[in-house]
């Protein structure tokens, strides 16, 4: 049984160690497959009409085998990257986004597409958008119910108007929810009801995209408990 109980914990301490790299490379390998098999080949076969066209006299099996099937399908994929970021780039520009936002607002328009489009680029936009946090600090709230608490982030001052009638300080506070982080609510709370944590925003998501197994060993209950203790003796 201990050999057994010592298999199972190397095994998962070997895997949790490896699964990040092994899923890094995953990802970039089936970006480089999805953009090879679907953009680049198309790219390839043009370079050839076009090469056969200049130079008819070339035999098309020998163009095909080198720039689709042989070594020269990489132009296609490096054609392919660079013409993504000129896309981005023109994106960028204030005609990309106008036209960008006239495309977006008619897949927003198509029955089926515009259920499922916005959930796919929020989550893009999560993990590809190139945005700096705008949460200022984490905060323990009691939400959704007294007596439950739960781990927000400081995102404002709360709206001037509640504020006023309220006739206290209030914070806009953004409740992430687990494990997809990019979504949560967004509530306003008398500051006096929050508690204030020594936590980074970097800990916070990962303490709510883990589920509450990732927690900082210093900010553990028991670890606290048990430092107070041991400075006492």
């Amino acid at each position: 049984m201990e050999a057994l109980r010592n298999f199972r914990t190397y095994f998962f301490r070997g895997l949790a160690a490896l699964l990040p790299t092994i899923l890094t490379i995953w990802i970039f390998v089936q970006c480089y497959i999805f953009i090879q098999d679907k953009i680049s080949i198309h790219i390839n076969r043009g370079v050839v009409h076009v090469i056969l066209w200049l130079a008819p006299h070339y035999s098309k099996a020998f163009l095909v085998e080198f720039w689709v099937d042989g070594p020269g399908k990489i132009t296609g994929f490096f054609i392919a990257v660079i013409g993504v970021v000129f896309i981005g780039a023109f994106l960028a520009s204030v005609v990309g986004r106008t036209i960008w936002r006239f495309f977006e607002n008619g897949l927003a328009n198509i029955p089926l597409i515009r259920s499922v489009y916005p959930n796919i680029k929020q989550v893009t936009d999560f993990l590809l958008a190139k945005k700096d946090l705008t949460f200022s600090k984490v905060v323990a709230l009691e939400y959704p119910r007294k007596g439950t608490w739960s781990i927000g982030l400081v995102t404002g001052t709360g709206i001037k108007r509640v504020v006023s009638a309220a006739k206290d300080e209030f914070l806009t506070v953004f409740v992430p929810t687990s494990p997809t982080p990019f979504t949560g609510y967004v509530i306003m709370t008398p500051k006096s009801e929050t508690i204030e944590l020594d936590y980074t925003i970097e800990e916070a998501l990962r303490f709510v995209i883990s589920g509450g197994v990732i927690t900082p060993t210093e900010q553990m209950a028991f670890e606290a408990e048990k430092q107070t203790k041991t400075g006492k003796q």
